[in-house]
């Protein structure tokens, strides 16, 4: 048996730049699964995506799902890309072990923790309270810019990476502090703000709609004072006034203290995202 793609749709051009192209896995012609990959917005070149892979079930386990994923590799190296990201489920652990492989590595994941039906009280003498408009005005310049930072560290060009965080904040805070759902607190020692969180509801995974902690940050000068960890908790405090039983969030695998916190406080990861360099 011969396994090749078969383009099964025409090449997908978005207004941002982005691509798509779905494909036919094929055996001597005959489909026996399916792939799917895109860019990411931007000029051409860059970071590429395999969004899905699936191979039909009587034809599993005799290497076509390696086959598939280096021939898609192929073609994102024709379209110009350097690097390759992929996400793949906790519970898919088939998944995993053909990804890692194929010489992918965790950059990040997505974690879940179910709430306790009684609010977590804060330690000390720790107070919190939602930020005022102009504290909200003068947040947002330092998130939109600490975020667009982010990307550019995970190979992000400025320019996208600023483009890409403003439009992420437009759309999760349209309406500023108005925004419906969406909760900026402050976290105070003795009345004096030490860190703050921002928790809205948002659909984690397709189908999945879940209390979510979009950014939380301690003041630098405040750090290594278990903060943080009480920064988490009225997150939860604020999920639970919301109605949500679970609460969401990701975080970059090489931030090892904000991992070990997270696992400290029972969140399990429900999605690894990939990433390898072409």
């Amino acid at each position: 048996m011969t396994t090749t793609l078969r383009p099964s749709g025409p090449i997908q051009s978005g207004a941002d730049g982005a691509q798509e192209r779905a494909y036919d896995v094929c055996d001597n012609g005959r489909p026996v699964g399916a792939v799917e990959i895109g860019t990411e917005p931007g000029p051409a070149g860059g970071v590429g995506l395999l969004r899905s892979l699936r191979i039909d079930e009587p034809v599993r386990r005799r290497g076509r799902g390696t086959i598939a994923a280096l021939a898609a590799e192929e073609v994102l190296r024709g379209w110009g890309c350097t690097q390759v990201r992929t996400e793949v489920a906790a519970a898919e652990t088939a998944a995993q072990r053909l990804a890692s492989a194929l010489g992918y590595t965790e950059r990040s994941r997505n974690m879940i923790k179910s709430l306790p039906s009684v609010p977590p009280a804060l330690p000390g003498r720790l107070t919190a309270r939602p930020m005022t408009p102009g504290e909200f005005a003068r947040w947002q310049d330092g998130a939109i810019a600490a975020y667009a930072e982010s990307l550019v560290t995970r190979g992000t060009s400025r320019e996208t990476a600023l483009r890409a965080a403003r439009t992420s904040h437009a759309g999760h805070l349209p309406d500023g502090l108005a925004t419906e759902g969406a909760h900026l607190h402050f976290l105070l020692h003795d009345g004096e703000p030490v860190g703050y969180v921002w928790v809205a509801r948002f659909e984690m995974h397709p189908g999945l709609l879940v209390g979510y902690v979009f950014d939380v940050e301690v003041n630098e000068e405040f750090r290594g004072r278990g903060y943080g960890r009480a920064l988490m908790l009225q997150a939860e405090r604020i999920a639970l006034a919301a109605g949500d039983e679970r609460l969401g969030l990701h975080v970059v695998t090489a931030n090892t203290p904000a991992v070990r916190l997270y696992e400290s406080l029972g969140y399990e990861p429900t999605q690894y995202n990939l990433t390898k360099q072409l």
